[in-house]
This record gives C-alpha cells, structure tokens and sequence, in this order.
C-alpha cells in the first residue's frame, strides 16, 4: 500500500506552518497516554461521547461542502467522505456500545464546550467562506488522524497487546481510512488550483492553525475528565 506522504502540495505547507501547534495536537499527552496504555478509561470514555457528536456535526459540514463544490468529480469526491462519515456512525455507536455507552445515553449527553467551538468554527467558516476555506478547515482532523495513527501503530513503543485502545490505534491505520484521508488530500489539491490558493495562503494558514488548536483542546477536554472538579 502507498504511503501517505502528509508533506505534499498545500497541506504539507500549512502543517509545516502550524509548526509547534501542530506538534502539540499530534503528540498531545492524551494520545501519549493513549498510546502508552496509560489514558484512565473515564478520559477515554469522555473522548468517544463528545466524539460521536462531533461527528454528526461534521458531516454536516462535508454536506455544505457538497453545495460549495463546482464540478461533478469533486461533488463525488466530497459525497464519498460525506457517505464515509455517515457510515462510521453506526461502527462508532457499535465500538462506544463495547464500552458500555449506548446511543441514547451519548445523545443525551450536552456537548462540551470545546465540541461547540470546533464544529461551530468549521461550519462557520464554511459558511462565510468558499470550499478551500471549509477544506482547509477540515483537514487537520481528516488527515491529522492518519498521521496519529500511523505513528503509533509505527511507535515500537506503542501497546497493542492487551491495550483497551488497540482497536483504536488500528482503526486511523486502516486502509479504507488512509484511501479516504488520500481522496481528501488529492481534493484540496484540486480546489487549491482553481480557488486561488497561493495568493491567500496566509488566511488559509490561520484557517488551518486554528483548527488545529481546536483539535487540541478536543484532546485536552478528554483528559480534563479524569480529574474530578
């Protein structure tokens, strides 16, 4: 299978700008943890909850998304990651219910505040703005899980043997996943061309770090829930 090479084209640049914010989300000490077999369950627990409702959120932005694009290819190209995030619902509720979580107990659930701000930022700026901003937007966490997942399964120091979070780890190193995140990437290759994008790289840059800053705070707020208040 051929490597992801998260380097390339428009996105490997705005990675390399985010510099030290991208470091910190990609290495976060959850995932540290997580890793390490080390991450409390409660953590983790609070994780999958806020998770499955950032989910229902993002495809909602992959849906406008859709509605931004110019081109049959495109739209398709965008409807299949629409259609993947749809689909993993039912495999996230089936992996939350082997942690004892049911649907209406996780629907229930208020989201965080950190959910709020990170889905609301990207369907904000999908609406103010046009498919390379919302792009832009949603590839730190599209392609910023394959590279997670990568390097742990990649990490000799990685537990899988007997690790709660095995199956996790696997999951971002699926090959299906890293076809979709290659489809993402090839995407917003395309729509860079044609939007512009080296004359706005700068906005696009500030699109993507703060995305990326909300991806660690996402992390953050997990880990906040093994510490009581």
């Amino acid at each position: 299978m051929q490597p992801v090479d998260f380097s390339h084209g428009l996105y490997g640049r705005l990675r390399q700008q985010a510099g030290n914010d991208w470091q910190d989300y990609v290495a976060h000490p959850f995932i540290q943890q997580l890793a390490l077999g080390t991450l409390p369950e409660r953590a983790f627990r609070r994780y999958l909850t806020q998770d499955y409702l950032f989910l229902i959120h993002f495809a909602r932005a992959y849906a406008l998304l859709v509605s931004k694009l110019r081109t049959l290819p495109e739209m398709r190209a965008a409807t299949a990651s629409l259609n993947a995030i749809v689909a993993e619902l039912p495999l996230h509720l089936a992996y939350c219910e082997s942690w004892g979580m049911s649907e209406a107990q996780m629907m229930s659930e208020a989201e965080a505040a950190e959910t709020m701000n990170y889905t609301r930022y990207v369907l904000d700026i999908g609406h103010s703005g046009d498919a390379l901003d919302l792009l832009v937007a949603l590839l730190p966490c599209v392609a910023g899980y394959a590279e997670i997942g990568l390097r742990l399964l990649h990490d000799p120091g990685t537990l899988l043997e007997g690790s709660p979070y095995a199956s996790w780890i696997r999951n971002y190193g699926d090959a299906d996943y890293l076809n979709g995140v290659r489809a993402a990437l090839d995407l917003l290759e395309s729509v860079a061309r044609q939007r512009g994008a080296e004359s706005r790289f700068s906005e696009l840059s500030e699109i993507f770090v703060t995305a990326t800053r909300l991806e660690s705070a996402f992390w953050q707020m997990g880990l906040n829930a093994a510490t009581p208040t």
